[in-house]
């Protein structure tokens, strides 16, 4: 039997994060809007035949940014300090021997015929601008779904979310379509679990602008919004 089978890029995802500061720590965490853009190859709309049936989809991905020769068997995880090591497959850290990421999203709308083919518009997206997509597979509720699941170590070490104070004049900058998954983001703490500096100044790039904050005693403040130099 091989050792590697090929296997295909059939998308892009077109998120408002591009770098992973500020990224969700896991998809469905934040309403944040996203395009799921197909590779020439797979623009075929009878590919998504059906697709209209369903709520939810699972995205297999690559950790383009985690690639890397060689693997680790522990990591350690920054919902533990960045101090403790884990097992790798007890965890979804990026750094595996594949650099494959599965995430759950939410179908916001499909448009079978644009200028860039099929479009599948989704919400609760975990990636940064540009990340490929292996498969995508349709969310089924009755199997894929298990409330009575333990959550190890990620839930008993769970963060609370932030109260967010975003003055008036500064959120006004955002676009209006995108102000909520901002908000949400926010909320989350995009910070490293491991810095709790309350005079420190933090800079988010969001959907073409960078985003300047403070934390301190549970409460978020956005200091600064402007356009982002690099977009």
């Amino acid at each position: 039997m091989a050792e590697t089978v090929p296997v295909r890029i059939i998308a892009r995802i077109h998120s408002d994060f591009p770098t992973k500061f500020g990224i969700p720590r896991q998809s469905g965490l934040a309403e944040v809007r996203s395009t799921i853009i197909f590779e020439p190859e797979y623009r075929n709309p009878d590919a998504l035949r059906g697709l209209e049936g369903y709520t939810h989809l699972w995205l297999i991905w690559q950790f383009s940014e985690a690639v890397r020769d060689g693997w680790s068997p522990t990591v350690r995880p920054p919902r533990l300090g960045g101090n403790t090591r884990m097992g790798v497959f007890a965890t979804r850290s990026p750094f595996r021997p594949n650099p494959i990421g599965l995430s759950s999203v939410h179908i916001d709308g499909i448009e079978l015929h644009t200028p860039d083919g099929p479009l599948i518009h989704v919400t609760g997206a975990d990636l940064m601008d540009g990340t490929p997509i292996y498969d995508i597979k349709p969310y089924l509720a009755y199997t894929d779904s298990h409330p009575e699941a333990a959550g190890g170590f990620a839930l008993q070490t769970r963060e609370g979310v932030l109260s967010v104070d975003f003055p008036a004049e500064l959120l006004a900058v955002i676009p209006e379509d995108r102000r909520d998954g901002l908000i949400a983001v926010l909320a989350q703490d995009p910070r490293p679990q491991y810095q709790d500096d309350p005079e420190r100044v933090y800079g988010m790039a969001f959907a073409g602008f960078d985003v300047q904050f403070r934390v301190a005693d549970g409460r978020l403040t956005v200091c600064a919004v402007t356009p982002d130099a690099q977009t």
